[in-house]
């Protein structure tokens, strides 16, 4: 068992993963600021649940190096798990310099931290984002990834830049996860799902981008945090130098990974499982595709499955009646009266 640093514990992705991680047996220190970009409460109550023996939480910011560096020297863990970020395409384009603070900055202080410690492996979330206008279906990691359209898209092949660099240098193994449009209980706010889901219960218009022509590979977080933790003992290795290299290769101990359905879903199709799962018919606003937005993702995950035996396969309606279910315990919805106020 492994002494595992997760950052960003109180968000979607790693509280569900600091939760896996613990019933696996292994002990986890998790960093988190709780800014409130959005719902501090939320965040507060996902905590709650993380409290145990094997667990231990710092209240700190990411770019305060010296915080994070004490961090290090006194639990001194082997893997640390890099999952804390400002998160979101659309507000990349509100509050660019957010981005490039908690993303770039951040991120480099975890890299110099992992560099003076004894770090068996860095495992950090990248996004599908990076793929940016590429129109090759699916999405490779053997891809050039070099025409990011949005802020967050290039703060994430940033991050990759950055990792591949520190494993070239120092040695650090690292492993970067292209997470493809993640869904579950405990998601944010700010995400597609958990918006349709408030504003169809509370009978609310939603915004439907691209007139419905959207298409995305939604994958289901308990997949996302069963392949992270099958990768936690699996660091990549040097290899051999060779005279050119393709995107994902290198002679570094580096390796980039997709983790997605392998399933594109129309956007109206995973409005309808939501309607399904609710009872309840949404009003739809159709609008334009919006700036830094892509009309389509698709992961290929051939080297993932290769690697560790393992993909995503949640169906969009298995998945999306779990958040749903999730959404009306949390909130205390009393979703027959909902529905009886319809008629």
């Amino acid at each position: 068992m492994k002494k595992i640093l997760v950052t960003g514990t109180a968000g979607f992705i790693g509280c569900n993963l600091a939760n896996k991680l613990m019933k696996k047996g292994h002990d986890v220190i998790g960093i988190d600021n709780i800014n409130d970009y959005y719902s501090t409460q939320l965040k507060e109550d996902r905590m709650k649940a993380l409290l145990g023996e094997n667990f231990k939480n710092y209240k700190i910011d990411l770019q305060n190096y010296k915080e994070v560096e004490k961090v290090f020297h006194a639990e001194q863990p082997s893997i640390v798990i890099n999952l804390a970020a400002q998160a979101g395409v659309r507000y990349s384009l509100e509050n660019p310099h957010i981005y490039l603070e908690s993303n770039i900055n951040g991120f480099l202080n975890i890299l110099e931290c992992c560099r003076f410690a004894d770090c068996e492996h860095l495992i950090y979330a990248s996004s599908s984002s990076v793929y940016g206008s590429n129109k090759s279906l699916p999405f490779k990691t053997s891809d050039n990834v070099d025409h990011p359209i949005s802020l967050y898209a290039a703060t994430k092949k940033s991050n990759e830049l950055m990792a591949h660099t520190y494993s070239h240098l120092f040695n650090i193994p690292t492993t970067g996860l292209r997470f493809f449009t993640v869904y579950g209980p405990w998601g944010r706010p700010d995400m597609a799902l958990f918006k349709f889901t408030d504003s169809i219960i509370n009978r609310k218009p939603i915004d439907v981008y691209n007139n419905g022509n959207m298409m995305r590979d939604f994958t289901f977080v308990d997949d996302i945090v069963e392949a992270i933790s099958r990768l936690v003992t699996l660091p990549p290795q040097r290899q051999d130098a060779c005279q050119s290299y393709s995107p994902n290769e290198s002679d570094a101990p580096y390796k980039i990974y997709n983790i997605g359905n392998n399933a594109p879903v129309k956007l109206e199709d995973f409005i309808n499982a939501i309607e399904k799962s609710t009872g309840i018919a949404a009003i739809k606003n159709y609008m334009e595709l919006q700036p830094g937005d892509v009309p389509e993702t698709y992961a290929d995950v051939s080297d993932l499955f290769e690697t560790i035996d393992f993909k995503p396969n949640t169906s969009i309606e298995s998945g999306v009646e779990k958040f749903v279910n999730w959404y009306i315990d949390y909130y205390d919805v009393d979703l027959k009266q909902v529905i009886n106020n319809e008629k």
